[in-house]
C-alpha cells in the first residue's frame, strides 16, 4: 500500500521582485502560496496578504501568566505560613518584584516559542518540498513560490498559472510514494 504525501508545483525565481510580482498575481486568482527566500525580502508579508498575530499574542499571554504565577508562587507561602519578622508584610511587593519579572520572561518565551513552532509545524525534518532539484539554492540565492496540490487543485492549471509568471523553472515534487 502507498502512502500519500503532499504534492507541489515549485517555480523558481532568480530576484525577490518577479517572486513578489508573481505571488500577488498568483493570490489575486485565488491560489494559495507559499515563498521561500534566503532572506527576509520586503513586501513578502503583503505579498502573501499575511495577518496572523498569533504568535504575538502568544508572548504577550504568556508572559502575563508567569509573571502572575510567579507572584501567586511568593505570595502563597506567606500567607499560608506566616512568619512574623521584624514588622515585614507578609506580601512585600519589592522583594517579590525579580521572581515574577524571571518568571514573566521565562513564561513569555516557552509559550511564545511553543507556539510559534505549532504554527510553523516544527519540527519537520523531512517536507516533500526539499526534494525539489534546485530547492538548496533557497538557502543561497534563489527564490521559490510553491503551489500545493490539495483539495482539488489541477496540476495543469497550476503549472500554467506559475509558468504565466515567468519563473526559470517549474517542478512538480511529492505525491504519492511506495513504502
Amino acid at each position: 500500500m502507498a502512502k500519500l504525501e503532499p504534492a507541489f508545483l515549485v517555480a523558481e525565481f532568480p530576484n525577490p521582485e518577479p517572486m513578489l510580482a508573481a505571488t500577488r498575481t498568483l493570490r489575486e486568482e485565488g491560489w494559495q502560496v507559499e515563498l521561500y527566500t534566503p532572506f527576509p525580502v520586503k513586501g513578502m508579508k503583503d505579498a502573501l496578504g499575511f495577518t496572523g498575530r498569533t504568535v504575538p499574542h502568544a508572548f504577550v499571554i504568556g508572559g502575563i501568566l508567569g509573571a502572575v504565577g510567579g507572584f501567586l508562587m511568593q505570595v502563597y507561602p506567606n500567607v499560608v505560613y506566616p512568619l512574623y519578622i521584624g514588622g515585614r508584610p507578609m506580601v512585600a511587593v519589592p522583594a517579590f518584584i525579580m521572581i515574577t519579572f524571571e518568571l514573566l520572561v521565562l513564561g513569555s518565551v516557552l509559550i511564545g516559542v511553543g507556539t510559534m513552532f505549532a504554527k510553523n509545524r516544527l519540527p519537520r525534518l523531512h517536507y516533500p518540498l526539499f526534494d525539489a532539484k534546485r530547492f538548496h539554492l533557497a538557502s543561497d540565492n534563489r527564490f521559490f513560490v510553491s503551489l500545493a496540490l490539495v483539495d482539488g487543485v489541477d496540476e495543469e492549471e497550476g503549472r500554467a498559472a506559475l509558468e504565466r509568471q515567468g519563473p526559470a523553472s517549474v517542478e512538480k515534487v511529492g505525491g504519492e510514494v511506495p513504502e
